[in-house]
């Protein structure tokens, strides 16, 4: 199958383009700088050089493939609303292109924010409608398209896809760890992150390709919720620093951006997509991945 896929270099799209040339797929990798051409043309991809607010360049890869993973985002903590924008922008004409076509159209969002109280399920609808919700609403954007012909598939990844090169939200709180001179949880630390290893995560969205049927939500999790706490002590052994509780009032201050979301409850079950797609996590855990070292380059 050929197969677009946008944020093809990022951290869970060069494992996923991986997992997909492995299964004997065709991609085409969207890439935004010569030196991410450079790593999808070694591994036996094509380019289309863009970025995501490349609306035209996007249109022309969906329109010449016959699958579309879109996993590329912004990520702009301080611009939210620019990011939510040009996501519901690239997801509207990814949707748009393929109306009518029954071809699978992949999309990455995330569990968090889904439920309180409980781990998220697959069953638990988003409740992000419209431009101005999180992520611009494009996960339900993309549903809708499903009775028009399209062959929408939402991808929720876990609030932490871990592995050794993550330059994500585990890896932001080492640095902060790092800075400080101590690693830090929030509170008493019982609030739990669920999490998924990076190749786990790829293999997931290729399985996702060849089995989940039109309007699928997939979750991408190994792990239901790691307490913070007990994410904060594995930083603290690996990097020989105190471990301490960061009181509710001092979390903002202390983890700058990223204290909101540490200070979330965010568990997630995957039972459903593993019985659907036959998929089980085989990676290290996250606290595995931290005690052997995965974050100590940073």
């Amino acid at each position: 199958m050929r197969v677009f896929v946008t944020g093809a270099s990022g951290w869970i799209g060069s494992a996923t383009v991986d997992e997909l040339l492995a299964a004997g797929h065709e991609v085409t990798g969207l890439a935004r700088s010569e030196a991410s051409a450079a790593a999808l043309r070694a591994k036996g991809a094509h380019v289309r050089r863009g970025d995501l607010d490349d609306l035209d360049g996007i249109r022309a890869g969906a329109t010449d493939a016959e699958a579309v993973i879109h996993l590329a985002a912004k990520h702009d903590f301080a611009n939210p609303a620019a990011s939510a924008a040009a996501e519901r922008a690239a997801v509207q004409t990814i949707a748009d292109t393929l109306v009518g076509t029954g071809r699978p159209f992949l999309l990455a969002a995330g569990v968090a924010g889904l439920t309180k109280g409980r781990p998220a399920t697959e069953d638990d609808a988003s409740s992000a409608h419209g431009p101005d919700s999180p992520r611009g609403g494009a996960e339900n954007l993309a549903l809708e398209f499903v009775d028009r012909g399209v062959h929408s598939v939402s991808l929720r990844f876990a609030p932490t896809v871990h592995g050794a090169g993550d330059h994500g939200f585990i890896a932001a709180l080492v640095d902060i760890a790092r800075q400080k001179g101590v690693s830090g949880y929030p509170g008493d630390g019982t609030n739990r992150w669920a999490a998924v290893h990076r190749g786990d995560a790829g293999r997931l969205v290729t399985v996702g390709l060849q089995k989940a049927p039109a309007g699928a939500r997939l979750h991408a999790v190994a792990e239901v919720g790691v307490p913070t706490r007990e994410i904060a002590e594995a930083i603290g052994r690996a990097f020989d620093l105190p471990v301490a509780s960061i009181a509710e009032d001092d979390v903002a201050e202390h983890f700058g951006w990223i204290g909101t979301f540490f200070a979330m409850d965010l568990p997630a079950t995957s039972t459903v997509t593993r019985e659907l797609l036959d998929w089980t996590p085989t990676g290290p855990t996250l606290i595995q991945d931290l005690d052997a070292g995965a974050y100590s380059t940073r």
